[in-house]
């Protein structure tokens, strides 16, 4: 593995561990490195690629669909990811991972997955229902809005993602009043994007609400899902992501991410707290 994100979501694979109940679990350390954060929470999609990496590490088989349930947030720090594969087929190979960090002697659990995992099959029926997103091309699209324009998350340097011209109004005081978050996501440093960074890319958006008249404030993530539908093509990633229902303090949010050739690779859907303005 090359990139700067790839060693940001390195694990290393530290035992074999069989319990007294006759469970076997296999475990990971892992580093939640600096700069890949929230306002000091770390991004909920890093977290699932690192816990995912240490998945398809144990099963020996890329990610196809993976579903996390947040805890409670993550600083900067050592890491333990615990995996459990509980079926392993032809096909397909089944794993429920837990990721946590230590207080002292307490293991504090971050947040814990369930995934399936195994190798993309070629061919088969088609049907599409709508085509990718109409965005304008890369060159074409805002860049990030600059310090000067308020704070941003740390890891939007760390990314070289341009949003979809006045999708990005929100900096400015300007919503558009519509929850939709579109653009392109690419790494800046040109790492390509594998099926675990995949992961990430679902959750490297501001949140779609955020053109609406709700606060720009962290917006916790309770539940995300990415289905991983192919290998991407090199080059930047076209991105949408849409709210559709916000009420008792929950969004959600779902996510379409197609290659540079027009090809949906990924899609997820995301249940958050509803953000608030810091007090």
């Amino acid at each position: 593995m090359t990139g700067v994100f790839a060693a940001a979501t390195a694990v290393e694979q530290l035992s074999i561990v069989q319990t007294d109940h006759g469970e076997t679990f296999t475990t990971y350390g892992a580093e939640v490195h600096p700069g890949w954060d929230i306002g000091g929470n770390a991004n909920g999609g890093y977290l699932m690629a690192i816990a995912g990496r240490a998945m398809a590490d144990a099963v020996g088989r890329p990610p196809l669909t993976l579903t996390a349930h947040y805890l409670r947030p993550a600083p900067v720090g050592r890491c333990e990811v615990r995996v459990t594969t509980v079926r392993s087929g032809r096909r397909f190979s089944t794993a429920t991972a837990s990721l946590a960090m230590f207080d002292g002697d307490r293991r504090l659990e971050i947040i814990q997955l369930l995934g399936t995992f195994g190798d993309q099959t070629v061919g088969g029926p088609s049907y599409i229902a709508e085509p990718p997103v109409e965005i304008p091309a890369y060159e074409d699209c805002d860049l990030p809005p600059s310090p000067t324009d308020g704070p941003k998350p740390a890891m939007m340097a760390k990314l070289a993602s341009r949003i979809y011209p006045g999708d990005e109004g929100f900096r400015r005081g300007a919503p558009t009043g519509e929850a939709r978050i579109r653009g392109w996501f690419a790494f800046a440093d040109h790492e390509a994007i594998d099926a675990i960074a995949l992961l990430l890319v679902a959750d490297a958006f501001p949140p779609p609400v955020f053109n609406t008249d709700m606060p720009v404030a962290w917006a916790p993530t309770v539940e995300l899902t990415v289905h991983i539908r192919g290998v991407p093509a090199p080059g930047p990633l076209r991105c949408s992501f849409r709210s559709r229902f916000v009420h008792d303090g929950l969004l959600d949010a779902d996510g379409e991410i197609w290659d540079s050739t027009g090809v949906l690779v990924a899609q997820s859907r995301q249940l958050a707290l509803t953000p608030r303005p810091p007090t």
